[in-house]
C-alpha cells in the first residue's frame, strides 16, 4: 500500500457532492500532479488528502490509518500543505514565518533547539530566500512569497508535501522557478509531492505521475507520456489539439487547434 490513499471517498460542501466513490493512490516518491477543468474536484481531492476536508463517506489513509483518527501534530510531522491562498500575519519576517514550520516538532519537553535553527536555515537556503530572512513577508514579490511559504513547508520536514495551485498569480518566470524548485525537492530529497496545476503543459513537463479528473471522477492516470493524448485532452477539457514532443524535454506538449479549425469542426 502507498503511504497516502483515498478509499471510496465521497466529497462535497454544504450538501453539494463534488466527487462520489473516488479512490486514488499517490505513488510513493513521485511528483504527482492533478489536472482537470475548473470545478472538477482537483482542489477538493487535495483538501481531503491533506485532512482539511472530512469525507462524507470512505476514508483517507495515511500509512494505513484513517487520517482523521491520527493526532493533528502527528499528521503535521508526516504531511505538509501549501494551500491555494496563504496569508502571513502582519509584520512577520521571513525567518519567523519559516520557523513556524517547526511547530509540529515542539512540545512541553522539546522547545526551540539548535537543530530547529539549522533546519530553518537550510530550508531557506534550498528555496533561495536565505538573504530575505530579515525582510517582512508583505514586502516581497509574489514569487518570493511563494518560495517563503514552500520554505516553511520544508521546515516541517515531512516526507509528503501537498501544494494547491502553487503557481497561481505568478508570472511565467516565477511559475517555472517554483516548479523547478518542486522538481529539485522531489529528485534530490526523495519527497513525495502532490500538486494541483491548471497548466497541462507544465503538468506534463514536471510530473512523474499524472491524474486527470473531470466531474469528480478520475478519467486517466499514469506517466504523462502515456496518458496525455489528443483524445484525453478533448475528453477532459473539451478542446481539440495536437500533442507533440516538447523540444526541450521530450515530454508531451499540447498545441490547441487554431480558432478557424475549431470553428470549422464545430460547423
Amino acid at each position: 500500500m502507498q503511504r497516502l490513499t483515498a478509499d471510496s471517498v465521497t466529497l462535497g460542501y454544504d450538501r453539494r457532492t463534488i466527487a462520489e466513490n473516488l479512490s486514488v493512490e499517490i505513488p510513493d516518491n513521485s511528483f504527482t500532479v492533478i489536472v482537470g477543468p475548473n470545478a472538477c474536484g482537483k482542489s477538493t481531492l487535495l483538501r481531503a488528502l491533506s485532512r482539511m476536508l472530512r469525507p462524507e463517506s470512505g476514508e483517507v489513509l495515511l500509512d494505513g490509518q484513517s487520517i482523521h483518527r491520527l493526532p493533528a501534530k502527528k499528521v503535521a510531522r508526516m504531511l505538509g500543505l501549501l494551500p491555494q491562498t496563504s496569508i502571513a500575519p502582519d509584520g512577520i519576517t521571513v525567518f519567523d514565518l519559516v520557523s513556524r514550520g517547526r511547530y509540529p516538532h515542539q512540545g512541553l519537553l522539546r522547545q526551540w533547539s539548535p537543530e530547529d535553527e539549522r533546519i530553518v536555515r537550510e530550508s531557506m537556503e534550498s528555496t533561495g530566500v536565505a538573504e530575505l530572512a530579515g525582510r517582512y513577508v508583505d514586502e516581497l514579490s509574489g514569487g518570493q512569497r511563494q518560495r517563503v511559504w514552500i520554505a516553511m513547508a520544508l521546515a516541517q520536514q515531512t516526507p509528503l508535501l501537498l501544494l494547491d495551485e502553487p503557481t497561481t498569480y505568478l508570472d511565467i518566470q516565477h511559475q517555472i522557478e517554483v516548479l523547478d524548485l518542486c522538481a529539485e525537492l522531489h529528485e534530490t530529497q526523495g519527497r513525495t509531492l502532490v500538486a494541483v496545476l491548471h497548466d497541462l503543459n507544465h503538468a506534463a513537463r514536471y510530473a512523474t505521475h499524472l491524474i486527470a479528473m473531470r466531474q469528480g471522477r478520475i478519467v486517466a492516470e499514469g506517466a504523462p507520456g502515456e496518458v496525455v493524448t489528443a483524445g484525453l485532452v478533448e475528453q477532459v477539457f473539451g478542446m481539440r489539439c495536437q500533442v507533440i514532443d516538447d523540444p526541450e524535454t521530450g515530454t508531451p506538449l499540447v498545441v490547441p487547434a487554431a480558432r478557424r479549425k475549431r470553428a470549422a469542426a464545430a460547423a
